[in-house]
């Protein structure tokens, strides 16, 4: 892999958050995938940019977008995209949203690159090769106890159905932690672990676009990214689990002792 992908990732990714940044606080127009699952207009015109940017760098590259993707899992090289991760943040001015890209092929993650608009603030990860953000290189924390820390989480759009199901790990991890917290937008949560700002992270029924860049720029910046039993990562799993590696074992076996999900489906 040459630097033209993530060099070219990033342009893409900053085009896109120029979109959102111009556009919060500003009137949206905003359809609903399901009563609480949101996208706007800059989801859709940050996605077209996007995929115009690398289409036309990349052009025997697979792609899936999360707002035009045809739900086949690809083969190869693919770009995974999230134009706008965190809407619902965003629809309501809350300056907490990112544009996802990652290279994955069947071997893996690539690059990635996650771009926060609001805060100017650009993770990015190659095989290999670290993690940074912006100009910063990028290292999990040292914490070796989960009793001492910071873990983050979410909900999934199923969550008026199984409400009490998802507030049974949260209240569990409230007790076993020093403390958590919740901020509805999984690639910035991702990207927070490998900046160290928290010490884990855990949610269901994430898709590909909401975890491949984040779990490159993890694992470059010397954490663990795993499914809930601690087995080897795949963004089509519905369960992830990432932290600086020091706590895993301890979440993997809190988690162990907590009930299965009634649906593993995705929840759209």
């Amino acid at each position: 892999m040459s630097t033209s992908e993530i060099e070219t990732a990033t342009t893409a990714a900053r085009e896109a958050g120029a979109l959102i940044r111009d556009a919060l606080d500003r009137a949206k127009s905003i359809e609903r995938k399901s009563p609480i699952n949101l996208v706007t207009e800059t989801d859709l015109a940050a996605e077209r940019v996007i995929l115009s940017i690398l289409r036309g760098a990349f052009p025997g590259d697979s792609f899936v977008a999360e707002e035009s993707h045809s739900g086949e899992r690809p083969s190869g090289r693919a770009w995974v995209i999230d134009p706008l991760d965190g809407t619902t943040n965003f629809v309501h001015g809350l300056p907490h949203c990112a544009v996802s890209i990652a290279l994955i092929d069947d071997s893996g993650a690539l690059a990635a690159v996650v771009y926060d608009a609001c805060k100017d603030e650009l993770f990015s990860a190659e095989r290999g090769s670290g993690a940074w953000a912006n100009s910063s290189r990028l290292s999990v924390s040292t914490e070796t106890q989960l009793s001492e820390s910071l873990l983050v989480t979410g909900f999934p759009y199923d969550r008026r159905l199984y409400s009490s199901f998802y507030l049974s790990y949260f209240e569990h991890f409230l007790h076993k932690a020093r403390d958590l917290r919740r901020f509805g937008a999984a690639a910035l949560d991702l990207c927070y672990v490998a900046a160290g700002r928290f010490d884990g992270f855990f949610e269901w029924k994430l898709h590909p676009w909401d975890t491949a860049a984040g779990w490159l720029v993890v694992e470059e910046a010397g954490g663990r990214v795993t499914d809930f039993a601690g087995e080897r990562y795949d963004p089509w799993r519905v369960r992830v689990l990432a932290t600086n590696g020091l706590i895993h074992e301890q979440a993997v076996r809190e988690l162990s002792t907590l009930t299965t999900h009634p649906d593993d489906s995705p929840a759209d």
